[in-house]
């Protein structure tokens, strides 16, 4: 098991190291180039777009409203990465990881703008009448037969991670939560949300939709208030908090207490490297969550999906960094949820590390709700519809046992799956980038978009 364990660490290296890190922050530099920084121009328009999304027009196709779609999305985004995974990139990266997370997501917005645009643009409708799409179907219907083979790919890459990164683990960290904090069993806690992750899960997409669109404002509201609390504390601390943070981004930091020295590539790897695991831009996923959506226009879906990035990362992460920084836990010498869990009872006493508790486990909650519902859609592109009811009752199964084992390998291999899952989806944006700029150059302009295959044929 041991010399598996390290075969597996070294494809792990291997697939998110330099080269792959690159290749995301690339691809996502060259669409938002392609789009002439129209992502960050239209930061107010999708807003605008996230809120008139809410009440769709009643024959527009799809399941459920781009709102809820983007709920969807949400909930499997805002989860243990925007609470361990920015402490950790803080604790070894230093406070400049919180810098290049802002630039990851700056990027991360175009690319997330063209995974949705092209899964809504290919989208099909399946066997059971719904709407579905993400890079597989983008892959299949944008570059042709010959490519299949690669929408194949992502779509059993993305199956097999999501039992691990969306499922296991998460089930996992909510049931480490609650037993330090409240002390919980695990198999109470395992078994309580594998009836909750079973009630949601037989109602379809639609019911996944309905619970994401409530729970996710509400937690993404009460983790901001309760980080602007913590700020109002330490306001004295703020400017030395974005001094601390732009000097590291571009300066190598001494070794002070327990944090173990960052030179700049240091904050820039775990900085790009976070921020990935927090937004998942570049991994396609948010596609399948928006395909569902009721829209007539790609381009509109596109500017909806893209303020997934902004919230997750700009807004959410960045609250977790501030109150690290300012509350001086960054330098403690911990890592994870630990670090963030001190640096809210560092403010709150006796009740921050019990919110923190709580919103951890509400936050893993949604991510297995969403990681649920893609890959629910990944193992129907490869065997068809029929694969639904098994697939959710074994995916309820798998979160009992996330709760109540050991996961350490099953981390590491759903991680290296992560990686897999990137490149078949990059590769289809990076091909599909004519399709991507027309669809957009049209609609800004009042064009009327033809349909996937026109448009690829004219683009090309």
């Amino acid at each position: 098991m041991e010399m598996l364990t390290q075969f597996v660490t070294a494809i792990n290296d291997f697939v998110w190291g330099p080269p792959m890190l690159v290749l995301i922050l690339g691809t996502g530099l060259f669409l938002q180039l392609r789009l002439k920084l129209m992502p960050i121009f239209k930061i107010g328009a999708g807003f605008a777009m996230v809120w008139s999304g809410r009440r769709p027009a009643a024959d527009a196709p799809g399941e459920i409203s781009p709102y809820a779609a983007l709920m969807t999305a949400l909930a499997a985004t805002v989860g243990t990465g925007n609470i361990a995974g920015v402490a950790t990139a803080i604790a070894i990266g230093g406070p400049g990881a919180l810098f290049w997370m802002w630039m990851t997501a700056l990027v991360g917005m175009a690319t997330k703008y063209a995974e949705v645009v092209l899964a809504v643009h290919y989208r099909e409708t399946d066997e059971n009448g719904e709407q579905v799409g993400g890079p597989m179907y983008a892959i299949k219907n944008g570059l042709g037969r010959h490519w299949r083979w690669l929408g194949a790919a992502f779509a059993l890459f993305g199956g097999l991670a999501g039992f691990g990164i969306g499922n296991m683990v998460q089930s996992n960290s909510i049931a480490g939560a609650m037993q330090a904090s409240f002390g919980i069993d695990p198999w109470v806690t395992g078994g309580v949300l594998a009836v909750l992750t079973g009630f949601v899960l037989l109602g379809g997409v639609k019911r996944i939709g309905a619970v994401a669109e409530k729970l996710v404002p509400f937690m993404c509201v009460a983790y901001i208030a309760a980080s602007l609390a913590v700020l109002a504390l330490y306001s004295e601390q703020i400017p030395a908090a974005f001094s601390l943070i732009f000097t590291h981004a571009f300066s190598p930091a001494a070794a002070t207490g327990g944090f173990a020295g960052a030179a700049i590539m240091l904050a820039m790897r775990y900085g790009v490297a976070r921020g990935i695991f927090s937004n998942e831009a570049g991994l396609g996923t948010a596609g399948i969550a928006q395909a569902a959506g009721q829209s007539r226009n790609a381009v509109e879906s596109g500017l909806v999906g893209m303020m997934g990035t902004f919230i997750d990362t700009l807004i959410v992460c960045t609250m977790t960094g501030l109150v690290l920084i300012v509350t001086g836990a960054w330098s403690s010498g911990l890592k994870g949820a630990a670090l963030s869990s001190s640096a809210f009872d560092t403010a709150f006493p006796g009740i921050g590390a019990a919110f923190l508790a709580i919103a951890l486990a509400v936050f893993a909650y949604t991510t297995i709700l969403g990681w649920a519902y893609y890959g629910e859609k990944c193992w129907e592109y490869m065997f068809g519809a029929a694969v639904e009811i098994p697939y959710r009752v074994l995916w309820t199964l798998f979160v009992l046992l996330g709760a109540v084992a050991q996961l350490d390998f099953v981390w590491l291999v759903a991680d290296t799956l992560n990686a897999f899952m990137a490149f078949p989806n990059l590769v289809s944006l990076l091909l599909l980038s004519p399709v991507i700029a027309k669809l957009t150059q049209d609609y800004f302009a009042g064009r009327k978009i033809p349909s996937g295959a026109v448009a690829n044929a004219a683009a090309r």
